[in-house]
């Protein structure tokens, strides 16, 4: 098409600029092939201008099927060129979604992979198990460390299940092979996650060239998502490193105040009791963290140096302890990375204390946020630290918002248009309901009960005549659970499924790769989603 050959050429001047960019192409239009083909080329071309790829996506289904086209990509050079593939491309995710250990792997949910996995690698474990060879180890991973490192991972594409296979095959753990050969690998593909998110990245990516290219794809909820990984609020499956910090605070001693095991627990506690007793409110509350600073300092003496070391602190404790499942102080280091990252920040954050839960907003549940209202401040390691970067989707536009909310400065910036062989889209915009009633999701309407009976009635009847799928699109989470709702209490739901069956997409990714792929294997449903 067109535009994949003027996408190409904008995304080479990135390149040859050694800046970064933004990029707009429209869904369907074979964005991620164009992507792959002038970067492998790029590569292939300049080996020593650009030495690795690192690809992100934000679920599982959209990393395979990167690898998929990559794998499609490698098999037309070898045709072409009768050369054996000497690129090697892998895709790694979480613990969860590699682990072959047969006991750690039926377990459900991440956090608990995670904690176990923990307790069967941690460096005393294994140094235990040498004198008591009762107490159970991974034997998978033990078999990596001896023999797996000094092998590297053949050439080759390897999506999650090759490296299981291969894995099985050789008896080596597929997460630590595929951790450990993202270092000489070509192209990594992987969540936004292990870039990102500071807790994760400086185990995974730390060591990463600065000649490599990064490329965000799907990025119109990059902001979003760069402001939630800075959030506290919220339960991450891994918690073996720091959050982000200043080089100069890591290589400062520990104040004395939390150096001895005793006082620092005594500190924990006292920190604690003052959350405890700031949530105590009958309104919600909102202030800046020096505000918060000075409070704690003002009734129970906490400075803000020690508060700093909190997360660091707390990992050299439980390290110390030899602590087995690590899964049972995520509380405690949820606390202690507030802690640091409060103390850390003096702008760029605020903190929300709500007496209520939105869900029950009648029953007392307080929640304290610690909410990032500056997305640049996660993604601005990543633009510093590589040498391009580009942010990509099917919708950006305006594009010029992107640069100034994440600070950065774009080499290239275009948007570009679909190339249709026929006309294939109607637009149609319904202004009224049945009942005349004015349809719209603005805020000041959301609430009316009118307004959420016709357009639950415009999806009933839709549903009746439409033969294939049906995607509804919400303006948030917090609006389509309100409207769903309200939909099942007036019974709309119940008629609906008279017809279609229905999938609610939610803030688990793996919830939502689920409905999806269901979607795809149904056709005849209504998925009801959330997008912008």
């Amino acid at each position: 098409y067109p535009e994949q050959y003027s996408y190409m050429l904008e995304l080479k001047r990135t390149l040859d600029a050694k800046g970064h960019g933004v990029l707009e192409m429209p869904s369907g239009t074979g964005k991620t092939i164009s992507l792959l083909s002038l970067i492998v080329a790029y590569q292939r071309a300049f080996p020593l201008e650009v030495t690795k790829l690192i690809y992100c996506s934000r679920t599982v289904p959209e990393i395979e099927k990167v690898v998929e086209e990559l794998r499609k990509l490698m098999e037309f050079y070898t045709k072409e060129t009768g050369e054996s593939n000497n690129f090697l491309a892998l895709a790694l995710s979480s613990r969860k979604n590699l682990c072959i250990h047969p006991e750690v792997s039926s377990l459900r949910f991440g956090k608990e992979v995670d904690g176990k996995c923990h307790s069967l690698t941690a460096s005393y474990i294994r140094a235990q198990h040498h004198s008591n060879p009762n107490l159970p180890v991974c034997r998978f991973y033990e078999e990596f460390d001896s023999v797996g490192r000094q092998v590297p991972l053949p050439a080759g594409i390897y999506n999650l299940d090759d490296l299981k296979a291969f894995g099985r095959r050789k008896g080596w753990c597929p997460y630590y092979l595929a951790r450990y050969s993202i270092l000489h690998a070509n192209i990594v593909v992987y969540s936004y996650h292990y870039l990102l998110d500071p807790k994760i990245a400086d185990l995974v990516s730390k060591e990463l060239a600065k000649k490599s290219v990064v490329v965000f794809d799907e990025a119109h909820n990059i902001v979003h998502l760069t402001e939630f990984i800075s959030n506290v609020a919220r339960e991450t499956d891994i918690y073996l490193a720091n959050p982000v910090l200043p080089d100069e605070i890591l290589q400062e001693a520990v104040p004395g105040s939390i150096r001895t095991a005793e006082h620092f627990v005594g500190f924990m506690r006292r920190f604690l009791e003052y959350l405890k007793s700031r949530l105590r409110v009958q309104h919600v509350v909102q202030e800046s963290a020096p505000q918060f600073l000075k409070d704690i300092f003002d009734k129970v003496c906490i400075d803000r140096k020690p508060l700093r070391f909190c997360a660091e602190r707390l990992q050299s404790l439980l390290r110390t302890l030899e602590i087995a499942d690590i899964a049972d102080f995520s509380a405690v280091t949820l606390i202690s990375n507030f802690a640091t990252l409060v103390s850390t920040y003096s702008q760029g954050f605020t903190i929300i204390i709500e007496p209520f839960e939105d869900r029950t907003p009648t029953i007392a549940n307080p929640v304290l946020h610690f909410s990032c209202m500056d997305p640049s401040i996660a993604i601005k390691p990543v633009f510093q630290r590589f040498q391009s970067v580009v942010i990509t989707s099917g919708t950006l536009s305006p594009l010029d918002i992107y640069p100034r909310i994440l600070d950065f400065r774009p080499v290239t910036m275009a948007s570009f248009t679909m190339t249709l062989a026929r006309t294939c889209l109607c637009p149609l915009i319904v202004g009224r309901g049945n009942d005349q009633v004015a349809l719209s999701s603005k805020f000041e309407t959301r609430e009316d009960f009118a307004v959420i009976r016709n357009y639950g009635n415009l999806l009933l009847e839709m549903s009746a005549i439409v033969p294939d799928g049906i995607v509804a699109f919400f303006t948030s989470y917090v609006y389509m659970e309100n409207i769903v709702a309200s939909w099942y209490e007036q019974g709309i739901l119940e008629n609906i499924q008279r017809n279609k069956l229905i999938f609610i997409e939610t803030q688990d990714a793996a919830e939502t790769s689920m409905a999806l792929e269901k979607y795809q294997e149904v056709r005849l449903i209504i998925v009801v989603v959330y997008s912008i």
